[in-house]
């Protein structure tokens, strides 16, 4: 299977929780659809200090995955916000 483009796109969205709205991520997002998952070797910030679990409110909001062989976060549905 095709690995994800490394250097992955140039505009970067921010992500929050959506119980605390505590920033989590800034990730370099390709294309207009819903955040499903986040390549770790987009993420460009990570305000998260343990892995998947929100800094602030200590809810998980992803699990950790291998992902087209590149390891990712998997969202859990309604856990986030992007802007």
């Amino acid at each position: 299977m095709a690995k994800p483009n490394k250097k992955g796109p140039t505009k970067t969205v921010d992500i929050f929780c959506s119980g605390c709205k505590a920033p989590l991520f800034k990730y370099r997002k390709g294309g207009k659809g819903a955040l499903v998952k986040c390549f770790k070797e987009r993420i460009s910030q990570d305000f998260t200090s343990q892995a998947c679990i929100c800094p602030n409110c200590s809810r998980p909001f992803a699990r950790e995955a291998i992902i087209r062989g590149a390891p990712a976060y998997k969202i859990i549905g309604g856990k986030v916000t992007f802007k």
